[in-house]
Formats: structure tokens, C-alpha cells, sequence
């Protein structure tokens, strides 16, 4: 086989079509995903509103999206991947144009927060899609093909964003809510609904499988039989293994954050201007975009919990170096350094926490996972603010050390989630068998 086409059978051969069009509804719906972006200019330039109420009001659209990616993963277990995404980009398209033509702050604010509930409901549904569709031994090149998307997306909306700001904030909107609408067309055109019915674990698995699995599970022996409880949202929510695997993930979220939060104020207590900060995170967007489809070829034959302990030890160490940076050199050399490290961390990481799902809480799961990255979202700009107004370039070395006590702890959580994961997929497979014994039973008619 032609290395050229053997690598491209590596990177992306062997996934189902519906997988694609998946994909091209991630990268439209990121690439058209640009009006909030530029919310706080919008309300401030062409609204009137104060810095301190733009504020609020981002922060509004901030909260929405921490009840969007738990209201997402309940839908997406109850009533399907499919009609989640329908109902989540059919009403972002209605409301980016009732924002566009809106002209009172409150409802503007009110508007602001219902968008951020919205943006952040698809996120679950479609996790859970590529899991049901993509069998495991693909998974980890779905997910790099996902990730690589969402970034090349935001690197298109990046670029049309300042010019559609330029010309008319109006425009800003409206085409968001076109890109909405186009991505919504794909999803009732080309995607079925990918969610099945669910099979019972077996008692083979019962021991290692999460404590609501086995709690739905019949009782056997002499003990006298409990009601069931059935499994929803507090099941992820009381998972050790899997929690512990979500802290992990909020730590390499508040590694990455510092890019966009606190990087930017550094750089600028060392005398580089905004278009050095805009060549530091366009290097890193150029790094993905380029780099990306490489990835599968260089982890695969690794174990994921390795893969991520070295990657999140490059995210340390490229940030730990900013505590001698002073030049832009340096900032960009570090860029390369964690930029390589979160590419290298995506593919495991998302598989990890599909993998970690039960068949019938997929959703949840994925609700629960992606509340990291609003919280990372809050907690790194808050806290590395002040950390840097008061301890300077050490405030670095600390998110260096954080970043290798994630490294430590992905190699001490490895084992036991792979015997968790290995437990689910007994369990799933005695259920499969045990549906089809059943099915072999009924009398023929």
C-alpha cells in the first residue's frame, strides 16, 4: 500500500459514514460559531452597556452553559442523540436572531444565558453518538478526527469573526444562526437516531461494574429482594473512578485555559504587545490544525493513561517555562511544548470518558465530564489572577507543579480504570449473549 494512503487509512480509514457527517456538522457548527465571541464588544459598542455589565452578562452566557451540558446529557439518554441536536441547534439558530434584533439589555442578558444552555446541549449528544456508532478499536482516531475539527472550526470562526465585527455586528449574528441551521440540516438529513436499548449487566461483572449497574441488576441468593433503583444522573455523580478521572480532566482544562486567561496579562507585564499574544495562540492553532491527523500513529500502541501522564507532563513543563519568559521567543517555544501536549491528550482523554459510560447513562456521563471545562473556565481567571498580581512568575511554577501532580495521578488512576472499563465490556457482552439465548428460546411461529 502507497504510505500516503496507508496513513490516511490509519488517521480516518474504517469509521461509518454517519460518523462523517457528524463531523461535518462539528466543524460547521464550530466554524459559524462566532457571534459570542464578540458579546462583550457587541453590548459595549453597539448596546452602551458598562464594562461591569458586559461582564455580567458574559458570565450569564457562562452559567448557561454549566446547566446546558447537564440538561444535554439527560435528553440525550432520554430522548435520543438525534433529537437532542435538533432541538439544541434549531433553538440556538431562534435565538442568535432574536439576540441579533434585541436592543434591551435585560433581555439581551436573559437571551445571553438561554444561548449558553443551548450551545452547550449538543456537546453529550454528540460524545454519545460517536460511541454508539464508532466500534472501540476506532474510537481513538473518531475522537482525534473530533478534536481536530472543533479546531480547525475555531480557527475559521476566528478569522470571519473580526470581519463580520468590522462591518456589522448584525451580520455577526445572523450568519451564526445560518451556520446553526446548516448544521442542524445535516443532522435531520444524514444522522438516524444512533441509540439502542441496553441489556442488564450480568453477575459475571457485577463486582467491578459501577454500584448502580449492579444495584438494577436482580438479586440472587437468600437475602430478600430491594427495589430497584434506576440508574440517572446521581449515578455519574457518585462514581469514584469516573470522578476521579473528571478531576484529572478539570486540571489539564485549567492548564489549557491559562492561555486565553492569564497568559495574555503576563505577557503583557513583560512589554509585548496584543499582536505578539495573537502569534503566540496562532502558532498553537496552526500546530492542530497541521498536526492533528499525525496523532493516532504516534499513541496507539501505547496505554491511555501513559499517553496522558506524558501528555499533561508537557502542559506542565510548557507552562512551568513562562516563569523565565521574558521574550517572545521563549512564549513561543513554550506554546510548542503545550500545544503538542493537549494534542496528544485529546484522543485518550475522550475515549477514557466514553469508555467509562455505561451503554445507558452515555449522556449523563458525558454532561457530568464536559461540566469541567466551565468550571475550569471560572476557576482559572479568578484564581490565577490574583495568584499572579501577587506571587508574579512564580504563579507559573505553581501551575507546573499542578500539572505534573495530574501527570502523577493519571498513572496511579490507569489501572483501576482499565479494570473498570474491561468489567463494562463483560458486562455488555454476557448481556448480549443472555438477550440472544432469550431470543433463541421463543418458539418459532
Amino acid at each position: 500500500m502507497h504510505p500516503l494512503r496507508r496513513w490516511w487509512h490509519e488517521t480516518a480509514g474504517g469509521l461509518p459514514a454517519t460518523f462523517w457527517y457528524l463531523w461535518a456538522g462539528i466543524l460547521i457548527n464550530r466554524a459559524g460559531a462566532f457571534a459570542m465571541l464578540f458579546l462583550s464588544l457587541y453590548l459595549t459598542d453597539e448596546r452602551g452597556a458598562s464594562e461591569a455589565l458586559a461582564g455580567m452578562v458574559v458570565g450569564a452566557y457562562g452559567a448557561g452553559g454549566a446547566v446546558g451540558v447537564l440538561l444535554g446529557g439527560v435528553l440525550t439518554d432520554r430522548w435520543g442523540r438525534r433529537a437532542t441536536l435538533l432541538v439544541a441547534h434549531l433553538t440556538t439558530a431562534g435565538l442568535m436572531v432574536a439576540l441579533a434584533l434585541s436592543t434591551h439589555l435585560v433581555l439581551i442578558a436573559v437571551l445571553a444565558a438561554l444561548v449558553g444552555v443551548v450551545h452547550s446541549m449538543p456537546s453529550p449528544a454528540f460524545v454519545a453518538a460517536i460511541v454508539d456508532l464508532v466500534p472501540e478499536p476506532r474510537r481513538s482516531r473518531a475522537f482525534n478526527l473530533q478534536f481536530w475539527a472543533f479546531n480547525l472550526g475555531m480557527a475559521v470562526a476566528s478569522l470571519l469573526a473580526g470581519v463580520l465585527a468590522e462591518a456589522s455586528f448584525l451580520a455577526l449574528f445572523l450568519v451564526d444562526a445560518a451556520a446553526t441551521l446548516a448544521t442542524a440540516g445535516v443532522i435531520a438529513w444524514k444522522v438516524p437516531e444512533t441509540l439502542r436499548g441496553t441489556s442488564t449487566p450480568s453477575p459475571a461483572a457485577r463486582a467491578e461494574a459501577p454500584a448502580a449497574l449492579s444495584a438494577s441488576a436482580p438479586p440472587s441468593g437468600p437475602a430478600a429482594p430491594r427495589r430497584a433503583r434506576r440508574p440517572g444522573l446521581l449515578t455519574a455523580l457518585t462514581d469514584r473512578i469516573f470522578l476521579t478521572f473528571v478531576g484529572l480532566t478539570f486540571v489539564l482544562a485549567v492548564l489549557s485555559m491559562q492561555t486565553s486567561t492569564i497568559m495574555p496579562l503576563a505577557m503583557r507585564a513583560d512589554g509585548l504587545s496584543p499582536s505578539a499574544y495573537g502569534l503566540v495562540v496562532a502558532l498553537g492553532g496552526a500546530l492542530i490544525v497541521l498536526g492533528q491527523l499525525f496523532v493516532p500513529r504516534l499513541i496507539d500502541r501505547h496505554r491511555k493513561h501513559v499517553v496522558l501522564a506524558a501528555s499533561t507532563g508537557l502542559m506542565a513543563l510548557g507552562f512551568g517555562v513562562l516563569t523565565i519568559a521574558d521574550e517572545l521567543a521563549v512564549y513561543l517555544g513554550a506554546a510548542v511544548v503545550w500545544t503538542i501536549g493537549s494534542m496528544l491528550a485529546a484522543p485518550p482523554n475522550a475515549q477514557i470518558n466514553a469508555d467509562l459510560a455505561p451503554p445507558e447513562l452515555r449522556g449523563r456521563y458525558q454532561s457530568v465530564f464536559y461540566l469541567t471545562f466551565p468550571a475550569a473556565s471560572f476557576v482559572a481567571p479568578t484564581l490565577g489572577g490574583v495568584s499572579l498580581q501577587y506571587l508574579g512568575s512564580a504563579h507559573w511554577l505553581i501551575v507546573g507543579g499542578l500539572g505534573l501532580v495530574a501527570a502523577a495521578g493519571h498513572l496511579l488512576a490507569g489501572p483501576p480504570r482499565e479494570r473498570r472499563v474491561a468489567a463494562l465490556r463483560r458486562s455488555m457482552a454476557y448481556g448480549r449473549a443472555d438477550r440472544t439465548e432469550a431470543e433463541d428460546r421463543v418458539p418459532a411461529v
